[in-house]
């Protein structure tokens, strides 16, 4: 069974700082798309940041760029989300996700549907 497990949310203060982790067991996801997203209440799940390969193809959306950095160690099938100067509208749960992919497609998915495996999701809060 694959199973990815998120952890590092909590409750923060604007322009505070905090690191997820999602270390993902089961199978390998070496070279595979993974990614973070987030779910504010009442609205869509968004796509937030991820990473293509285990060295580079990153992407982020708009409202995080600068802020926000995503990292992965291949070594331990994990995924990270360093997270600066965050905002109230930051605030939501926050998932990884990750799926497998053939080498050819280069282009990182942003969308949801296109992810076969997801962690069960962290909350972040920021107050102001």
């Amino acid at each position: 069974q694959v199973q990815l497990v998120e952890s590092g949310g909590g409750l923060a203060q604007a322009g505070d700082s905090l690191r997820l982790s999602c270390a993902a067991s089961g199978r390998t996801f070496d070279n595979y798309p993974m990614a973070w997203f987030r779910q504010a209440p009442g609205k869509e799940r968004e796509f937030v940041a991820g990473m293509r390969w285990n060295n580079g193809g990153i992407n982020y959306v708009d409202s995080v760029k600068g802020r926000f950095t995503i990292s992965r160690d291949s070594a331990k099938n994990s995924v990270y989300l360093q997270m600066n100067s965050l905002k109230p509208e930051d605030t939501a749960v926050y998932y990884c996700a990750a799926t497998p992919l053939p080498p050819v497609i280069f282009d990182l998915p942003q969308e949801g549907g296109k992810y076969a495996y997801w962690g069960q999701g962290t909350q972040v809060t920021v107050s102001s």
